[in-house]
């Protein structure tokens, strides 16, 4: 099996830390690709052209995050990513996530085609996304008492591509305990050797 990412790429990331998390990343060969390009060499597995892409032995390509990481837990990981419990924390950080795509892709327009409302929903959705995640963080429902699970994982990856490739959202302002949270998954190996390179947005 063969996974497709982009360095830059949260949701490609949430993947490639919990292959590495569960000891699965030895069954599962990454291979980097680049994005909106038509000469990509993720392109003749998937026309779509999104990652993360997960490859299998028989070559179905499955896309999306929260299609694979489910995909991985039937695969015999040290432990299950995906318990029944988990499934609502991690579809409200997978939609913070979209937002935060949706916000960095417009502000990697020229100015002059930016969209200040698409801007302005986006950065109230996130927000809000984020109070209650500090709120939840502050009372202990995010704590990490064993290995991350997919919910844990894929928050870690979306402050994560705050901190390094969406810089405009000051998402620490007011928020020690998700800070604080943050701080400590981030120092995991799993996610130290996923670090995304720098962006100036």
């Amino acid at each position: 099996m063969r996974l497709f990412y982009s360095s830059g790429s949260p949701f490609a990331r949430a993947v490639r830390v919990a292959l590495r998390e569960t000891g699965l990343l030895a069954t599962i060969a990454e291979q980097e690709t680049t994005l909106r390009d038509p000469a990509a060499i993720l392109l003749p597995h998937n026309p779509v052209g999104r990652v993360p892409t997960l490859v299998l032995a028989d070559g179905t390509a499955l896309t999306e995050t929260a299609l694979i990481l489910p995909f991985l837990d039937t695969l015999g990981g040290a432990y299950r990513l995906l318990p029944e419990a988990s499934r609502g924390p991690l579809g409200l950080v997978l939609g913070a996530m979209d937002g935060m795509a949706v916000w960095n892709r417009e502000l990697r327009r020229p100015p002059e085609e930016r969209s200040p409302g698409v801007i302005a929903l986006e950065t109230t959705r996130l927000n809000r996304a984020a109070d209650v995640l500090e709120a939840q963080a502050a009372a202990g429902q995010w704590a990490l008492t064993g290995p991350p699970d997919a919910p844990r994982i894929t928050l870690g990856c979306l402050l994560g591509y705050a901190e390094y490739r969406h810089r405009a959202w000051a998402w620490r302002q007011d928020r020690p305990a998700l800070a604080a949270w943050y701080d400590a998954i981030a120092a995991r190996p799993s996610f130290q050797a996923t670090i995304p390179p720098v962006s100036g947005i």
